[in-house]
């Protein structure tokens, strides 16, 4: 595949940074789709810093890669100096500032969820091998295909010299979800819900908590459960809402979220890229080594994390009563067993 040189930036547009090498993993794909145009454009690492974007999907996909490339080309982009479309490990993971990766097994009609793991092992232990052999070790790599959570957690071992600090998974979108539902129930904009957590694995068993919620109504501040007035839905519809949010979007779309998806995808690169505003947290996953929580070392599981100079910090102290207790441990046990099934296939 040739690379595609797009040279704007010689015309009204002048930029003295360097670009940032940004690779997203199935690229042909419709989250892709979804979410090429938002980092091209500036949305996730500013809006005067210019990209290279190399596009990574597997081989019969590169027709189609050839088309998104021309799309992007036909956005006219000032930022976007170059794309370069591949097939190949080696020319997609060098020197790269950040990775997205995207691109997984789906599971398929009979399939087991052993055998998901086993073939996405194959892929995310390649992958991991690929960000240590030719990548930056200041690179920060986003997991998002499933099951994003242990995907994560195999690249990060098999890249042994990259901290673990800078691989994380998407939960932004399961709290993204959290938030948009608390806001319709208070009849406020998405923007007057801040601090929902979701704790654990990004699957049916997550727990997205509103204990330390907090709803802006007429200016003031309040507790979610002071907001709501509906301590039954909270506990309740609310959990297994967000719970099978995914499942729901499948069934009426016969296809799996996408644009939520890209849009989360762009919050959360965004935010370490950026920070997260002061006293405000969001939802990663991230590896548990060293959280006040009791989770189990060795998982990447989701935390409510702050962000500053592109550094994540759990959020410690807190409380954590029984009700909360018991769902932040029954998806940590979901997890430990992911892992080591996963671990399994990972030495094989």
């Amino acid at each position: 595949m040739g690379t595609y040189f797009l040279n704007l930036s010689k015309n009204k547009y002048t930029f003295s940074a360097e670009p940032v090498r940004v690779l997203v993993t199935g690229a042909a794909g419709q989250i892709a789709y979804s979410l090429l145009f938002g980092i091209a454009k500036g949305d996730v690492f500013g809006k005067d810093q210019p990209i290279t974007l190399i596009l990574l999907d597997i081989t019969p996909m590169l027709p189609v890669l050839d088309g998104v490339v021309m799309e992007l080309q036909d956005c006219a982009l000032p930022l976007l100096r170059e794309v370069i479309p591949t097939d190949k490990e080696e020319v997609a993971f060098k020197d790269l500032d950040a990775a997205i990766l995207v691109g997984s097994m789906p599971r398929r009609e009979g399939m087991e969820r052993k055998d998901l793991l086993k073939a996405n092992v194959a892929i995310f232990k390649s992958q991991g091998a690929a960000l240590e052999k030719y990548a930056k070790k200041t690179v920060k790599v986003l997991v998002v295909g499933n099951p994003a959570n242990t995907n994560c957690l195999i690249a990060a071992k098999s890249a042994p010299s990259i901290p673990k600090e800078n691989f994380s998974c998407l939960t932004r979108l399961d709290h993204n979800r959290a938030r948009s539902q608390v806001a319709m129930r208070c009849g406020v904009p998405a923007t007057q819900v801040k601090n929902v957590i979701i704790w654990g694995n990004h699957s049916s068993t997550q727990y997205p908590d509103v204990h330390h919620c907090k709803v802006n109504m007429a200016g003031s501040d309040l507790a979610c459960f002071a907001a709501v007035k509906d301590d039954d839905w909270l506990k309740g519809a609310f959990i297994s809402t967000v719970q099978q949010r995914g499942a729901a979007v499948i069934a009426a779309r016969k296809l799996s979220s996408a644009m939520s998806a890209a849009k989360a995808i762009c919050d959360h690169m965004r935010d370490i890229w950026s920070g997260t505003p002061e006293g405000e947290f969001v939802s990663m996953g991230v590896y548990s080594s060293s959280n006040s929580y009791g989770v189990a070392e060795d998982l990447i599981y989701s935390f409510p994390v702050h962000i500053k100079d592109k550094q994540w910090k759990i959020v410690d102290g807190l409380a954590i009563n029984d009700f909360s207790r018991g769902k932040m441990d029954a998806t940590a046990a979901e997890l430990v067993e992911e892992r080591d099934t996963a671990v399994t296939f990972l030495s094989a």
